[in-house]
């Protein structure tokens, strides 16, 4: 496969990608269709007459193998979707880009992978939380992706980073474009702990019609998508409705019924997505599913039966755990909790009341409980 012609195509912003694939395979490669003359491409009734036109006037770019030296020279390549190390995940969605330009590396095939997405201009609360699930993740061998926007994009990258994982940024410009201007230097850090992708050319600024189109990529790199805070209407709520036609699994974090931030992932919420209630209860889950726990490193599964082991020591050593664990965000009255935990009235209300001093736990309503952290 000679990329420079691979590159040429790429090139070719007004083609879609369907169409660039299915014209590649009835050219039989990249050269071919650059060599192809105009009768040929008449034969070809899937193009219109303005995508013959495109093509032939694309025909008359020569300095191909310059062009992608100097690419290359900047560290970027390119993977055309029939390239076996374009991204197995991207490549079975539909409407998948026909080729990604790479700084870095790509995630692996064989590793669990989340995609982490929010606000932008997020809260403490939610910045908290993508730092938190980003870095628990990474820590236990999850690859973390993003957009490396503002707000809990970033928050995201930089989670995963301290939790020494890797991370891939999904950019809606091109991959020698660092946007927004203040993440350099997270930019600089996921270079070094994983890669920077985009279907943009390279040099290509951040422009507004790029971001839907860029969120189908993180969504499709991914196993599961985290909403973390998002509006009534945002690009959070996009990603997550590209993640559904994809067969992704998607949790929202819920948060305060008054705050607007909140409001997407509530309705998320409503709409059947799952709970963020944890990164813990969130690996857990994630890896109930068979061909999930498959991805997990050999090291990770050991780091996970450890904290597993731990995590039930402390519940049969201590009363107040064996009652915390049976709280969640819904409310459980006395006599389930009772029936649940096996304790005397008694000493059942004397591990609520404990947890209530503590913070841990609140009464909402008489005799009903949830977790307060």
């Amino acid at each position: 496969m000679s990329v420079k012609y691979e590159y040429w195509l790429a090139c070719i912003r007004p083609l879609a990608g369907g169409k660039k694939e299915r014209l590649r395979s009835c050219a039989g490669s990249g050269e071919a269709v650059y060599n192809i003359e105009e009768k040929r491409l008449e034969e070809m009734e899937f193009l219109t007459e303005k995508d013959r036109q495109v093509i032939l006037s694309f025909q008359k770019k020569k300095d191909l193998a310059a062009e992608y030296d100097r690419l290359l020279e900047k560290g970027i390549r390119l993977v055309p979707c029939h390239d076996t190390a374009y991204p197995r995940r991207l490549r079975e969605c539909a409407g998948h880009p026909y080729a990604l330009f790479v700084k870095g590396r790509l995630p692996a095939d064989d590793r669990l992978s989340v995609a982490i997405v929010g606000a932008r201009q997020c809260s403490a609360y939610g910045e908290r939380q993508a730092l938190a699930f980003s870095e628990y993740l990474a820590g236990r061998g999850v690859q973390v992706i993003s957009g490396m926007a503002r707000g809990i994009d970033g928050a995201a990258g930089r989670g995963a980073i301290n939790g020494g994982g890797d991370t891939y940024a999904v950019l809606g410009s091109g991959v020698d474009v660092c946007y927004p201007r203040q993440n350099r230097g997270l930019y600089g850090d996921i270079l070094k702990k994983g890669g920077i992708l985009s279907e943009q050319l390279p040099g290509a600024a951040p422009r507004r019609e790029n971001f839907p189109a860029r969120n189908r990529i993180i969504s499709g790199l991914a196993d599961a998508v985290l909403v973390m805070e998002a509006r009534e209407r945002s690009g959070s709520l996009i990603t997550a409705d590209m993640a559904l036609e994809q067969g992704r699994d998607v949790y929202a974090l819920p948060g305060p019924v008054d705050s607007p931030l909140s409001r997407g992932c509530n309705q998320l919420i409503r709409q059947g997505a799952g709970i963020l209630l944890g990164p813990e209860e969130l690996l857990e889950e994630l890896v109930s599913e068979p061909a999930l726990a498959a991805l997990l490193t050999g090291e990770t599964r050991g780091k996970r039966e450890c904290e597993k082991s731990d995590k039930n020591k402390k519940v049969l050593e201590s009363a107040e755990n064996i009652v915390y664990s049976c709280l969640g965000l819904y409310p459980r009255d006395i006599s389930s909790l009772l029936e649940e935990t096996a304790l005397a009235p008694a000493a059942l209300m004397e591990q609520l009341v404990s947890l209530q001093l503590k913070g841990y736990v609140r009464e909402i309503s008489k005799g009903h409980y949830i977790r307060a952290v």
